[in-house]
């Protein structure tokens, strides 16, 4: 990966820019391919000090966990305490618009990664938020954004209570985007 001062000769664009308590989300391309930033050191103060570098940690912890299901990005790098390299996977957010356009089992894979994801004991928490569940270019689930996830020891009592929040937001989807 290029050190941060070349990232601007590797810019493609901002797919998200950071505001509050998010980060710039900044799609990089280089000699082997894309790949997705998410930076939170342009954020002043707090959030830059102490805020950044804890959402990232976390977000780090849930990639590394996660590793090998098929809908989650790869983790490539944390690049410093404030920034994150991510495998690219474009899609199409969400949306009553994909009613009936994405493949027939596409529900049941997004069910599978789900909970292949709470099997290793992360709960995502924001899978409601339709930037967060892509169909990706090649008809598979996508799911990113792992600043909100929690981490937890698998089968704990908590994980199982947690884990309908990430339910209901998996019937939400299906009840939009499910020709049925």
């Amino acid at each position: 990966m290029p050190a941060r001062p070349d990232w601007p000769t590797c810019l493609v664009r901002v797919l998200s820019p950071g505001h509050a308590f998010q980060a710039n989300v900044l799609l990089l391309e280089g000699p082997r391919g894309a790949w997705v930033v998410k930076d939170f050191r342009g954020q002043g103060g707090l959030l830059r000090r102490w805020v950044g570098r804890w959402l990232c940690a976390r977000e780090v912890r849930a990639y590394r966990r996660l590793e090998g299901v098929p809908a989650v990005p790869s983790l490539l790098e944390r690049l410093d305490d404030f920034a994150i390299a991510l495998e690219y996977r474009p899609g199409t957010l969400l949306s009553r618009a994909l009613r009936g356009k994405v493949p027939a089992d596409f529900m049941q894979e997004l069910e599978r990664n789900v909970a292949s994801m709470h099997a290793q004991g992360v709960v995502h928490l924001d899978l409601r938020h339709r930037s967060n569940v892509l169909a990706g270019v090649d008809g598979h689930p996508v799911i990113l954004d792992f600043a909100s996830a929690v981490c937890l020891r698998p089968g704990s009592g908590l994980l199982r209570w947690m884990v309908r929040f990430d339910l209901q937001a998996v019937e939400k989807w299906r009840t939009r985007i499910d020709p049925d």
